[in-house]
């Protein structure tokens, strides 16, 4: 059977490419049968639709995108913009997540990165409004507050991995909160007691650590074990700095029998502080990371257990929570704050052999 699209496409009468009327004459039917099987109208009968559908493989016939969404009014387009998801390896699979989802319904996801410019974003959307698209998932790299750029609002929107402060777009981001404290939970279930927090940079990554900090802190006051300042340190997600504050940690006069750190990478630097000192993981300091980087989390020796950003998942939630206000000809200029907090999806422990 042919694949329709494909080079060497049949033709109909006089040596063309068929039209819709060669596929209404091979299959019997009129041309407003062909139309209705092409608008998915559920008043044709299955085996009418099945006729059609077989002249239309015979023939190799593709139906005009552009004149069915004239007709249609809808362009099965969305967009994602991104401001370096695309381009990186981390969080790639809220991209996956997005395509996955949006091919579901039969929808195609058009990706642009912008790479954090501002400009960027104005030219991205403008061109994506230009071509049509039913609605649009603006993504971040990581759990940040965003003010995307005003045009955004001409279209149904949603955010993913971000949010906007006054609530005026629906958004999707990770449960920091729970993945702190589900963090902290499993070392205490270990058998630890004084845990050590690397923590990410209060600033530049506000939303997460705050988040994982109230978890950590919820953790110890449920299991009745005191809050120790002197146990928490933050710093920024390099490498080198999980190595310094892990340095710090170890060479208390109490020090820590657990880590907890910030991200994976924070995790790689933790290792070598803890081996610098002929300690032992998990024997002497157990060790904890979160994003679940896996290039990183399963070759550090040994493997790191961490809690999973929910990436793949924000994807597919972002673009179902679009498709919604789409189906409901919703507009995205609600007066704020109607979106007002965000949905949160939960980080799950990925079990290795560091606790």
């Amino acid at each position: 059977m042919a694949q329709r699209g494909s080079i060497g496409k049949r033709t109909g009468e006089g040596g063309v490419a068929a039209t819709i009327r060669d596929v209404a004459k091979r299959a019997g039917v009129s041309f407003k049968t062909v139309s209705r099987v092409l608008n998915g109208e559920a008043t044709v009968r299955p085996v009418t639709r099945q006729r059609v559908l077989d002249a239309m493989d015979a023939l190799d016939y593709t139906p005009h995108h552009t004149a069915r969404q004239m007709r249609t009014r809808r362009s099965n387009t969305i967009g994602l913009i991104s401001d370096e998801i695309a381009t990186s390896p981390f969080a790639v699979d809220i991209v996956k997540g997005a395509q996955l989802e949006a091919w579901h319904h039969g929808m195609l996801l058009l990706v642009v990165n912008t790479e954090r410019d501002a400009q960027h974003e104005a030219d991205a959307i403008a061109t994506l409004l230009e071509r049509r698209v039913e609605g649009i998932v603006y993504a971040a790299m990581f759990h940040r507050s965003v003010e995307p750029n005003d045009r955004l609002r001409h279209v149904p929107a949603v955010l993913i991995d971000c949010f906007e402060p006054n609530g005026a777009y629906p958004a999707v981001v990770p449960d920091e909160e729970q993945g702190g404290h589900l963090a902290t939970q499993t070392l205490i279930d270990h058998g630890h007691r004084r845990i050590g927090f690397v923590n990410l940079d209060p600033v530049a990554s506000a939303a997460a650590a705050a988040g994982r900090l109230v978890g950590y802190r919820r953790a110890l006051a449920e299991a009745g074990l005191p809050f120790d300042p002197e146990l928490v340190r933050h710093a920024t997600t390099a490498t080198d700095q999980g190595y310094t504050l892990t340095a710090h940690l170890l060479d208390l006069e109490d020090r820590p029998t657990a880590l907890f750190c910030g991200n994976d990478r924070m995790a790689v630097g933790a290792y070598c502080a803890i081996y610098e000192r002929g300690l032992r993981i998990p024997a002497d300091v157990a060790v904890i990371g979160y994003d679940d980087q896996e290039e990183i989390a399963t070759y550090l020796m040994p493997a790191l257990t961490t809690i999973a950003l929910p990436h793949l998942e924000m994807g597919r939630w972002g673009v179902r929570r679009l498709l919604d206000l789409v189906a409901a000809d919703g507009e995205p200029l609600a007066d704020p704050p109607a979106f007002a907090t965000p949905h949160r999806l939960t980080c799950p422990l990925v079990t290795r052999d560091s606790v």
